[in-house]
């Protein structure tokens, strides 16, 4: 093992450092699939880069050397010694963010990022991807390391058991590919379920709020035709017969569930429905 491996183990001995599981903790340790990442990611010098899950540092150090900037954010305050130990030499190259990703405004990052190469923790992964698409428009590219499951769902084609709000709401905006599977060796601990890298590419900008509802409300009641979802959902008295009627009209049975919809279907759906 080398260059950034060694010194995250080196970083769990000096800081002593303890994996949290309720945030998911589970650190990259092997530099083998740094060079993956960063072929995915397609550096660049002049990128901004927002890391995501920052943990020892491990990712960081190896973006660092390769960007303009990198915006790295943790939100476990007690690895701020370690992450500091891994970026300081960058100087001010690099801004460390000790928040929640969740709630973090990454609209309001700058330098703005125009790339976003994370090892997500399992918890947010899909949050912060769909928050990614929609608060970074200049963003053209994520690639992220994320629980097998959450890579197929944000992948999935229309009529699987997988497909879902997550699934449109991403292809939406960008074209998914599920590209390396990733050995649970990479990281320590080693968890217990398979991972994945994801590379999301932008092709549109952030959904509109009021068709990102319409996907919300349409997937509330997956065993429901959509109609009946969506009326569940409060969208007024006559919601079920104007849904039943533009289902029609874009070529879908009246009583069509959201699982059976592509991407682009619900756009013409939110057009009728407006």
């Amino acid at each position: 093992m080398s260059g950034q491996g060694q010194a995250s183990r080196r970083r769990l001995r000096e800081f002593g450092v303890r994996p949290n599981r309720e945030l998911g903790q589970n650190f990259l340790v092997d530099d083998n699939i740094l060079d993956v990442i960063g072929r995915a990611a397609e550096l660049d010098t002049s990128d901004v880069v927002l890391e995501v899950g920052g943990g020892l540092g491990v990712l960081s150090e190896y973006l660092a050397e390769r960007v303009a900037h990198l915006h790295v954010v943790e939100v476990d305050r007690s690895l701020e010694p370690a992450l500091r130990d891994a970026l300081d030499p960058f100087g001010e190259r690099v801004t460390l963010h000790i928040a929640d990703a969740v709630s973090l405004g990454f609209g309001e990052l700058e330098p703005a990022p125009n790339k976003v190469v994370a090892n997500l923790p399992y918890g947010v992964a899909a949050t912060v991807i769909l928050k990614s698409l929609e608060e970074l428009p200049g963003a053209a590219l994520i690639v992220a390391m994320v629980q097998r499951e959450v890579g197929e769902r944000l992948a999935a084609a229309p009529g699987s058991k997988i497909y879902g709000a997550t699934s449109v709401l991403a292809q939406l905006t960008a074209e998914v590919k599920v590209v390396r599977k990733i050995s649970a060796n990479v990281f320590l601990p080693v968890p217990n379920v398979e991972s994945s890298l994801v590379v999301l590419r932008r092709v549109a900008p952030p959904v509109e709020a009021s068709l990102a509802a319409l996907v919300h409300d349409a997937f509330a009641h997956r065993r429901k035709a959509l109609a009946g979802s969506l009326a569940l959902a409060g969208g007024g008295r006559d919601i079920r017969e104007r849904a039943r009627a533009a289902l029609v009209d874009i070529g879908q049975p009246a009583d069509a569930r959201a699982e059976r919809l592509s991407p682009h279907d619900f756009v013409e759906l939110a057009e009728r429905l407006r």
